[in-house]
């Protein structure tokens, strides 16, 4: 079985940490790391067992682990940080006009029923010496949006990211979701989507700059 390998791997690791192997805490990490997934598996295992099904079947053999590899990749913004994202992508530029990256594809796991939602987001802001990477927005959206979340949160989290990273004169993030705890349970409404927005210094002061966004946003 993939979990006695895993247990096998673990705990050649814990040995190896007696031995001096894991001088430089990169083989301790995958022995921590191999310990977590096999103990996820096993939880995957008790809930499939305990919704009545048979975790012995062909088809569900190797779910457990799948599900525990999966759940580590959507929830591994935990272990991400914005400060190592954007290190070294920051730069000084005499730039002061709007920057402004739409349609940013984000998906995450609502904290309260851990069933997707996913969507875009949409990110502004006014540049004050300093610009980053363009890509590197995206990839603030996805450090934050890869852990459990709600969506009014997530928005705050990314703005806030960015105003302190870049300190701009003012950054504005749009978000509209569809969230699967709507579509397939509860009201199940199929067509239902959610907008969240936050606006913070000349976003939220300037009502002219604040509608200049916001009617981009329209535009394909």
């Amino acid at each position: 079985m993939m979990s006695e390998v895993i247990e096998e791997y673990s705990n050649m690791y814990i040995d190896g940490q007696h031995k001096g192997l894991c001088k430089e805490g990169k083989d301790c990490d995958h022995s921590a790391n191999a310990d977590r997934v096999s103990q996820m598996e096993k939880s995957y295992k008790n809930i499939l067992t305990e919704l009545g099904e048979d975790v012995n079947r062909e088809g569900l053999l190797r779910t457990p682990l799948r599900a525990a590899k999966a759940m580590q990749f959507l929830t591994k913004g935990y272990n991400e940080s914005i400060k190592e994202i954007l290190n070294g992508a920051i730069f000084d530029e005499n730039h002061e006009e709007v920057v402004i990256v739409k349609d940013i594809e984000m998906f995450s796991l609502c904290e309260h029923h851990l069933v997707p939602f996913f969507g875009k987001a949409h990110i502004a802001y006014l540049p004050n010496k300093k610009v980053v990477g363009l890509s590197k927005l995206a990839r603030i959206v996805e450090v934050y949006s890869r852990r459990f979340q709600v969506q009014e949160r997530l928005t705050k989290q990314i703005a806030s990211a960015i105003s302190e990273a870049l300190e701009p004169a003012g950054v504005a993030v749009v978000i509209e979701a569809v969230h699967m705890c709507m579509v397939m349970r509860g009201v199940q409404k199929m067509n239902a989507s959610t907008v969240t927005s936050v606006m913070l210094g000349s976003f939220n002061e300037d009502q002219d700059l604040r509608r200049e966004f916001l009617s981009l946003l329209k535009k394909n």
